[in-house]
């Protein structure tokens, strides 16, 4: 099945380097048994890992018995759709790859919010 992204085209790969995706496929894909719907593709910022932190989830730590090696401001990485709303209402939302989020993160955000820390937005 063809995933889509936000802007209603086909779903580009996030990050292979990290290996992102709930699939680690490197995609913000979508098949219906994510639980915590990891679809939209951030571009990690110091601010947003730190906030991240503070919430409970620590991306910036390795974690080398899950082949996770921490992630650094600059990384982009699939992050569950309900945290990037979060960071977003607390100001710290890092950006986020249009291209690359998948169209269920509407679920959470307005595209409207997305595309205003867009690094890919259309003209």
């Amino acid at each position: 099945m063809q995933q889509i992204n936000v802007l209603g085209e086909v779903l580009q790969p996030c990050s292979f380097d990290p290996v992102t995706g709930y699939y680690r496929t490197g995609c913000c894909e979508n098949h219906g048994d994510d639980p915590g719907l990891h679809v939209v593709c951030v571009v990690c910022t110091d601010e947003f890992l730190e906030f991240s932190a503070s919430v409970g989830n620590d991306l910036a730590t390795p974690m080398p018995q899950f082949g996770f090696t921490g992630l650094r401001a600059g990384d982009q990485w699939c992050l569950c759709a309900d945290r990037w709303q979060q960071a977003f209402e607390a100001g710290k939302a890092p950006k986020v790859r249009l291209s690359s989020t998948h169209v269920s993160a509407l679920e959470y955000s307005s595209l409207k919010d997305l595309r205003a820390h867009a690094v890919d937005a259309p003209a």
